[in-house]
């Protein structure tokens, strides 16, 4: 391979690596938009564990971003799940804090409890989904 072609193909790998670095955020506000790894490979039922209940903060939230999908503990004990695609714009939301799940995009805000609007433009609350917990351990379904 010649050397100019080897400068190119290095050139472009770092670029890669780069743009795939920067992709990631960290705004530093304290929201929990992490996405933990699940750490088993499922239950009896074939469902891959989500995340365990301990990785879910009391009076917040945690979102899964490839799963669309935000998990709340609104008291201890309680959990829900919520889709995680804004019902104004179809925004991901990105954090979970002060008791709402928040959307980026153009600032709506839900109930970490239910959903609700609790500030638009968002007129419909977020869609529920069904997850399991047993053993510390949430699955989805």
């Amino acid at each position: 391979m010649n050397a100019r072609r080897r400068t190119v193909l290095a050139a472009g790998a770092a670029g890669a690596a780069a743009l795939a670095t920067g992709c990631g955020s960290s705004d530093g506000d304290g929201g929990d938009d992490a996405s933990p790894t699940p750490s088993a490979p499922g239950d009896a039922t074939g469902r891959a564990e989500l995340a365990r209940t301990g990785d879910i903060p009391v009076g917040g939230g945690t979102i899964f971003k490839e799963q669309k999908i935000v998990v709340t503990q609104p008291t201890e004990g309680d959990f829900k799940a919520f889709s995680a695609i804004c019902t104004h714009a179809s925004c991901l939301v990105s954090t979970v804090s002060d008791g709402t799940i928040n959307c980026p995009c153009h600032g709506s805000k839900f109930s970490i409890t239910d959903a609700a609007v609790e500030a638009g433009p968002a007129t419909r609350p977020l869609p529920a989904e069904e997850i399991s917990v047993s053993g510390g351990a949430i699955r989805l379904g």
